[in-house]
């Protein structure tokens, strides 16, 4: 008789079948397409004050509201557009993350045309790989670092709003700039983690 196996996954996981899907497939995972990481970019300056269980539900919509999550096209999104998003139940209808999206569409542009691509802008940050941590809990984990920091500065001196330190580390993590898994987490040692 067949039983289920629960694995052991980081607290912040919960139960949510949305939740245990992103910890599972997603969250720290390196990601060297463009296009994912302005998503990602998009996704995580919507959820500021906000959990990100609520963007997670909101994912699908934001996906159609910014165009596949296209750079070139939210770059041209006018104030016709803003407009049209701001009514958009399906998106945080805040006007300042509307309009930070498509003036960080602009700036993500400007990187991609001086250094080949964002990845290769992004990725620099951290030499190319990864950071891999051993964290033993939750509480461990660092809200923000010096890299995080560093990142932050220079996005701000590029013109990209909505992007602190906090949210630059967010953005690490989910896009496997840092494996920030728990040691104790299935996905830890899968990420690339060693011995504790």
């Amino acid at each position: 008789m067949a039983t289920d196996v629960i694995l052991p996954r980081c607290a912040w996981a919960g139960s949510d079948p949305l939740y245990l899907a992103y910890h599972d497939r997603e969250w720290g995972v390196p990601v060297h397409d463009d296009r994912h990481l302005f998503e990602f970019l998009i996704l995580e300056g919507a959820q500021a004050g906000l959990s990100w269980i609520t963007i997670l539900r909101k994912r699908e919509s934001y996906r159609v509201a910014f165009a596949g999550f296209d750079p070139e096209a939210v770059a041209r999104f006018d104030g016709s557009k803003v407009a049209e998003l701001l009514v958009n139940p399906g998106i945080v209808r805040n006007r300042l993350k509307v309009e930070s999206a498509i003036t960080n569409a602009r700036a993500f542009l400007a990187i991609q045309e001086e250094f080949g691509s964002f990845a290769a802008y992004q990725w620099r940050f951290v030499d190319a790989g990864p950071i891999r941590n051993a964290w033993k809990n939750m509480q461990e984990v660092p809200a923000s670092t010096p890299v995080s920091d560093a990142m932050s500065r220079d996005l701000k001196k590029r013109g990209f709003r909505f992007v602190g330190s906090t949210i630059c580390y967010a953005h690490m993590q989910a896009v496997g700039m840092v494996n920030d898994h728990t040691v104790d987490c299935f996905r830890w040692r899968e990420l690339g983690g060693g011995d504790v």
